[in-house]
């Protein structure tokens, strides 16, 4: 069985993406669990939230607004936004 070039670059495509839409996944459920006042005694809010705020550590306290809400959605946000973005690019860089 042999493997042309394309079909590596294609996987390893595929494998970019999917990774980067899981990480904007994490932190987009994060947002939505905080918006929804999920139960923080919860085991499941929790990896969510640690996972979200390891993945977003960067973006989070980047702005700071009056309303928690507010920190929430665009700290996070920016940081889903930016890993669909470049996750999406690098893996069409390399689909090439």
């Amino acid at each position: 069985m042999s493997y042309s070039r394309g079909n590596g670059s294609i996987t390893a495509a595929r494998v970019i993406a999917v990774v980067a839409d899981v990480m904007a996944f994490i932190i987009g459920l994060w947002i939505l669990m905080y918006l929804l006042d999920a139960n923080r005694g919860n085991d499941l809010v929790e990896f969510v939230r640690h996972t979200a705020r390891w993945l977003a550590g960067w973006s989070y306290d980047l702005f700071t607004f009056d309303r928690a809400w507010a920190n929430v959605v665009a700290g996070y946000g920016l940081a889903a936004l930016v890993y669909l973005f470049i996750g999406h690019a690098v893996a069409g860089r390399v689909r090439r």
